[in-house]
């Protein structure tokens, strides 16, 4: 499984180079041009989902030379490893095992010599008889009141993936209840949720692994003093108001909260890739377990299309490819994405964090410096807003932007001519990136000589339109699982370990640190740099002053 040879020594990555200064120049128009076939020979479908990738700046020979590259760099047997449970996050000594989390019951997956798919099914269970109990009103607070209210306590993962859930499946939720989530250590988020609500009647989820994490065991004491003070200063009242998302039994039930009410996960699961395991239960809440079940079945057609299909009709394997092409051979620093479905408004968001931490690397498995750039900075927001503001850029800025562009042919709230003014947006404007404006046809249009620069469109920018019928539950879990894999193939190519995180810890370990020379009565003795030890006391003057 292990690549023996430097990206830059394989025969396909030298024939890639050679390829891309014979083509860096040509423009789609010309692509298109030649090839009146173009579109139905670059565009692929698989699960329901259907990928136009033939505005990309690529030939049959760039796509020959693509799917080379995956053979040379082991992308087939890594992932083949991966669905067999081998321990591919090296570093960690860990299983990568996301796909076990949707994974059918009878099926078998063994890590560490145990079949991990009953234990999944039985975390699933038991959240199924929690999340029914709650929607139907038989779970009561501690005065009696019903459930109407539900906040997530969280961060990365463990935030970004219900957040975005929720919002994605909003449709589908039950809007009797009230969902809110809370990750930030800044005391207003945790205000502004839960400002209007009554106690009586909230649940907190607390969505912690170890249950030691700074943010979130900070925002939870907080959600525990305001529930128990707003129900008569009771603690018994936290084991009906509290439930947690961990595997730290000891601190859980140091907590006040009743471990038969704690759901577990596995170290297996990394955070990013935890939104369909325990740490789902907000989304099963809002949605309910059939609806959780159905997004889980559209994960799993997702993860059978990664495993089975050939690598040049692969829809996680070809957008891969794509990135690396931009990222390595075009310079290209950032993938923009833009779903036209106002309830993917935050999946960009989800994405930063899937893709940026699990690819933000700078020395391969075996712990060599690379020699070529690793992860791109994803970004976006939805269609067509972010067309009055950014898209500027985009089509006649200076630097090369490759895009995703999202969009379903049926849309949840039919209302008028909406979605067929939305859907033409996208075609419009990945033709507009395509193609352009000339010179010419901008004079042609009367345009006086001295604002015809300022009119003209290069065009020649890459595009990538995914189209789907309508955002389902089913449609959301093919969709994440269709980046999860773009991003593993990504990091095959690069040989680097795409699960792990350690480039968070450092900051987190210092601000350990400076949080009592913050808060302590007395002048602390400093020892950082100039600049940190300035910072310091300045804020520690500013704050005595404002008493």
């Amino acid at each position: 499984m292990l690549v023996s040879k430097p990206l830059k020594d394989t025969s396909a990555w030298k024939a890639l180079q050679a390829h891309y200064e014979q083509i860096k120049d040509t423009h789609l128009r010309k692509l298109f041009a030649d090839d009146p076939d173009r579109a139905d020979k670059f565009s692929v479908e698989g699960a329901d989902l259907y990928l136009d990738y033939s505005k990309n700046r690529i030939t049959d020979e760039t796509l020959r030379l693509l799917v080379q590259l995956a053979k040379e760099r082991g992308v087939v047997e890594r992932r083949d490893a991966m669905f067999r449970g081998e321990k591919i996050n090296v570093t960690e000594k860990r299983a990568v095992l996301h796909a076990a989390l949707r994974a059918p019951k009878g099926s078998a997956i063994i890590v560490d010599g145990e079949n991990v798919v009953p234990q999944v099914h039985g975390v699933l269970d038991k959240m199924a008889a929690f999340s029914n109990r709650v929607r139907r009103g038989e779970w009561r607070g501690h005065t009696g009141k019903v459930i109407r209210n539900v906040i997530n306590i969280g961060i990365g993962g463990s935030d970004l993936g219900p957040v975005m859930a929720y919002e994605a499946l909003k449709h589908y939720s039950d809007r009797s209840f009230t969902f809110r989530f809370v990750s930030n250590v800044d005391g207003t988020d945790f205000f502004e949720a839960t400002r209007d609500l009554d106690p009586a009647e909230t649940l907190f989820i607390i969505s912690s692994k170890t249950f030691t994490t700074l943010e979130t065991m900070t925002n939870a004491h907080t959600a525990r003093l305001w529930s128990v003070e707003g129900l008569g200063n009771n603690e018994k009242a936290v084991a009906r108001h509290f439930v947690a998302v961990s595997t730290n039994a000891a601190e859980v039930a140091k907590f006040g909260i009743d471990t038969a009410n704690m759901f577990g996960f596995w170290d297996w699961v990394g955070g990013r890739y935890s939104m369909d395991s325990a740490i789902g239960l907000s989304t099963m809440l809002a949605i309910g377990p059939d609806n959780f079940h159905v997004m889980l079945d559209g994960f799993r057609q997702m993860d059978e299309h990664f495993r089975t299909a050939p690598l040049d009709r692969n829809l996680p394997i070809l957008m891969g490819l794509l990135s690396v092409w931009y990222n390595d051979f075009f310079g290209a620093q950032t993938v923009g994405v833009f779903p036209y479905e106002h309830y993917l408004k935050r999946f960009p968001a989800y994405l930063q964090q899937l893709t940026m931490e699990s690819n933000g690397k700078r020395v391969t498995l075996e712990g060599a410096e690379v020699d070529y750039d690793t992860g791109s900075i994803y970004w976006g927001e939805p269609g067509t807003n972010g067309q009055h503001s950014f898209y500027q850029m985009i089509h006649q800025g200076t630097k090369l932007i490759p895009a995703d562009f999202i969009a379903f042919s049926h849309s949840l709230n039919p209302l008028a001519r909406h979605h067929d003014m939305l859907v033409a947006n996208v075609f419009a404007q990945t033709e507009a990136l395509a193609f352009g404006k000339t010179t010419e046809q901008v004079k042609a249009e009367g345009t006086p000589d001295w604002l015809v620069p300022h009119r003209v469109f290069e065009g020649n920018r890459p595009s990538n339109t995914i189209l789907m019928d309508r955002l389902t539950p089913a449609t959301l879990g093919k969709l994440v699982a269709l980046y999860e894999h773009s991003v593993f193939t990504q990091g095959a190519i690069w040989n680097i370990d795409s699960f792990d995180q350690w480039g968070v810890e450092l900051g987190k370990v210092l601000a350990q640190r400076i949080i009592p020379e913050l808060e302590s009565k007395a002048e602390p003795k400093l020892g950082h740099d100039s600049s940190t030890n300035s910072l310091v006391r300045r804020y520690r003057r500013l704050k005595e002053t404002s008493r």
